[in-house]
């Protein structure tokens, strides 16, 4: 079975792997690097998988991805290009974060799943370019302090 090219980035928070997609320009980079940031402090471990393109796949009925060697360790810094960061070679996603226009993202949302490669992912929608929104509700889906 051959992977599928997806337009995303993809991290690693402990053992829980997190998928952020959306649009060019909505934020996917800069949330993850915010959120691997807020991690470090907290003793929790966290890093990069891929950044902008990602290989997905099923294993075992989970979603796996990894970032295609060429880009790997590689975030795309806007107005500097290409620069590397510690990476992590792959990881089962348990969450997928959808960045969407503001006006599209319901105040309070229902269960939601998305099927990638096969695979049944949970959902959440955040706003694009909202770290300060996006961040909280990312941590409070996976029960990372301050939410535990």
């Amino acid at each position: 079975m051959q992977p599928e090219n997806i337009h995303a980035t993809a991290i690693l928070i402990g053992e829980r792997g997190v998928l952020v997609s959306g649009a060019s320009g909505s934020g996917k980079t800069t949330l993850a690097l915010a959120l691997i940031d807020h991690c470090h402090p907290r003793g929790l471990f966290s890093r990069l998988v891929g950044d902008d393109q990602l290989f997905v796949m099923a294993h075992a009925e989970r979603l796996v991805c990894r970032a295609p060697a060429a880009i790997e360790g590689l975030v795309e810094v806007p107005g500097l290009g290409p620069r590397s960061v510690p990476f992590e070679a792959g990881a089962v996603i348990d969450l997928h974060v959808r960045l969407l226009p503001a006006g599209e993202v319901a105040r309070f949302q229902e269960d939601a799943d998305d099927t990638i490669a096969g695979c049944l992912v949970p959902r959440i929608d955040v706003a694009e370019r909202n770290i300060a929104a996006a961040l909280p509700a990312v941590m409070a889906h996976l029960s990372i302090a301050p939410f535990l």
